[in-house]
C-alpha cells in the first residue's frame, strides 16, 4: 500500500479520476467566530442529575475485578460539554504495568468502519464520485462471480451483502495486493439484500473504492479530509513510534494467529502488540484496511461523535453535509429486516450492546479489541467506553459493561434548564 499511485492501472478514467479528486476542496469554515468545542463541565450543567454518573466508577471497577479489563476510559457529553471524563485502573499490564491515562490511544478495531471508511465513502459520494446504489463491480471492476455481481455499495455499508464474516483465515498470504486476490475470489453464500451478515469483507471492499476512486490509500484520504480538518491529531493507521508510550497494548501476536495452526515458527510472535492493529486480516494488509486498523483517543473520538450530533459540523468546520449524516444515521436496511442498520452505523441489531436498555433510538458501534460508541440525538448524547479487553492475554465479553455504563447514562438524564 505504500509508494507512488499508478493511475494507468484504475479500471476508471483519468478524467473521471481527476474530477473525483477536484472534489475535496479543503474543509470549509463557516463565517464568524468559530464555535465554542467540547469542553468539560460539572453534570448538571451539561442536563444530568448531580451525583447520577458517579455510578458508572463502580460498574468499570467491578468490571475490573471479574477480570474482564485492565483498565478503561469513560466519557459522557450532553449539549456539547464532557460531563464525565475519567481514566481506570491500567492500560498496560504485562511486560509492565502503567497506569491508565484519559489521553490513552486505543486500537479501535472496527470503530475504524465509521470513524475512516464510511464517512470516506460519503465524501465520495457528495461530489458525485460515487452513488449507493450502483453494483460493486462498476467500481471494482474483478468484485464478480460468486455470486457477487448485484451486490450494491450500500449493501456492503449495511451488511446486507450476503458475503461471509472474513476471509478463509488458513490460506496463507500477506500483503495488500494478495488481499485484494481473496477480496476477487470471495463469495455470497447468501443472496444480497436478503440477510443481515457483519463482514470484515464488506468494509475491505469499500476501502478499496476509496483507494480507486480518490487515488489515495484509506489512511492518507481519511486524514486529509477528516482526521485534520477536525483536529483529531491521536487518530490514524499504523502510529509512528513516538506515540507508542501512550498506547494501549493489546496481546501478543501468536494469539490473533492461533488458526494458523502450527503454521510459523514457534516462539516467534510473544511480543506484545503494541501500537500494531491487533486484527489479524488488517495486519497481513499492512496496517491498514477498511475493516480495522484505526487508533485513537477517547478526546478525538468525542470530537467525531460531536460533529455527527452537530450535523457535520465541528469549530466551524463543515465535514459533511446534515443530509449525509442523516442517511448515515437512519435505518438503510431491507424493509421489515429485523437487524437495522444505517450506512456504517448500528440502529438495531445484536450488536447494540453499547446502547444500553434504557436509551431508544440512536446510533453506535463496537469493537472487538474493546472499544464502543453509543450516540443519541434525542438526548443530544453520547457515551463511549475505550479499553483493551484482550490485554494481555485474550479477553472476555463485556457487553454488560457497555450496556450497564449506558444505562447509568441515560437515567441520569434530565431537562437542562435552558431547554
Amino acid at each position: 500500500m505504500t509508494g507512488v499511485f499508478n493511475i494507468s492501472k484504475l479500471p476508471v478514467s483519468p478524467a473521471i479520476l481527476a474530477a473525483a479528486i477536484l472534489c475535496f476542496p479543503p474543509a470549509v469554515h463557516s463565517a464568524g467566530a468559530a464555535p465554542e468545542g467540547l469542553r468539560p463541565v460539572n453534570p448538571e450543567a451539561a442536563g444530568f442529575s448531580a451525583c447520577s454518573l458517579d455510578p458508572i466508577d463502580a460498574a468499570v471497577a467491578a468490571s475490573m475485578e471479574a477480570g474482564e479489563i485492565p483498565g478503561a476510559v469513560v466519557l459522557v457529553a450532553r449539549h456539547g460539554r464532557i460531563a464525565y471524563f475519567k481514566a481506570f485502573g491500567h492500560r498496560s499490564l504485562r511486560p509492565a504495568r502503567e497506569p491508565m491515562t484519559v489521553d490513552t490511544i486505543f486500537d479501535m478495531s472496527s470503530l475504524t468502519k465509521v470513524m475512516a471508511t464510511t464517512p470516506s465513502i460519503m465524501l465520495l459520494v457528495e461530489s458525485g464520485s460515487l452513488r449507493l446504489a450502483d453494483k460493486v463491480w462498476r467500481y471494482l471492476p474483478k468484485f464478480s462471480g460468486g455470486n457477487k455481481e448485484s451486490v450494491t455499495v450500500s449493501q456492503l455499508l449495511t451488511h446486507y451483502s450476503g458475503l461471509r464474516p472474513d476471509f478463509d483465515l488458513s490460506r496463507q498470504w500477506f500483503g495488500y495486493s494478495d488481499a485484494l486476490e481473496e477480496l476477487w475470489k470471495a463469495r455470497a453464500d447468501s443472496e444480497p439484500g436478503k440477510e443481515f451478515r457483519y463482514s470484515d469483507i464488506n468494509f475491505i471492499a469499500l476501502g478499496e473504492i476509496v483507494r480507486t476512486l480518490s487515488g489515495k490509500t484509506l489512511d492518507l484520504f481519511a486524514r486529509e479530509h477528516i482526521f485534520d480538518p477536525l483536529g483529531m491529531a491521536d487518530t490514524l493507521f499504523r502510529p509512528p513510534e513516538t506515540m507508542k508510550g501512550r498506547i494501549a497494548p493489546t496481546e501478543p501476536r501468536a494469539n490473533t494467529l492461533q488458526y494458523l495452526k502450527g503454521k510459523l515458527p514457534q516462539n516467534s510472535w510473544d511480543r506484545m502488540l503494541r501500537g500494531e492493529v491487533h486484527d489479524p486480516t488488517a495486519w497481513r494488509m499492512g496496517g491498514v484496511a477498511g475493516h480495522a486498523g484505526l487508533f485513537s483517543s477517547a478526546r478525538d473520538l468525542a470530537v467525531y461523535a460531536q460533529m455527527l450530533l452537530n450535523k457535520g459540523t465541528y469549530k466551524g468546520v463543515r465535514l459533511l453535509s446534515p443530509q449525509s449524516v442523516r442517511a448515515m444515521t437512519a435505518p438503510q436496511s431491507p424493509r421489515g429486516s429485523p437487524d437495522i442498520r444505517g450506512y456504517g452505523w448500528d440502529l438495531e441489531s445484536g450488536y447494540s450492546a453499547p446502547r444500553g436498555d434504557i436509551f431508544e433510538g440512536g446510533f453506535g458501534h463496537s469493537g472487538f479489541t474493546g472499544t464502543s460508541l453509543w450516540i443519541h440525538p434525542p438526548t443530544d448524547s453520547f457515551v463511549l467506553l475505550l479499553c483493551n479487553r484482550v490485554h494481555p492475554n485474550g479477553g472476555k465479553d463485556i457487553n454488560h459493561l457497555r450496556a450497564v455504563i449506558a444505562n447509568i447514562v441515560a437515567a441520569a438524564i434530565i431537562n437542562h434548564p435552558d431547554e
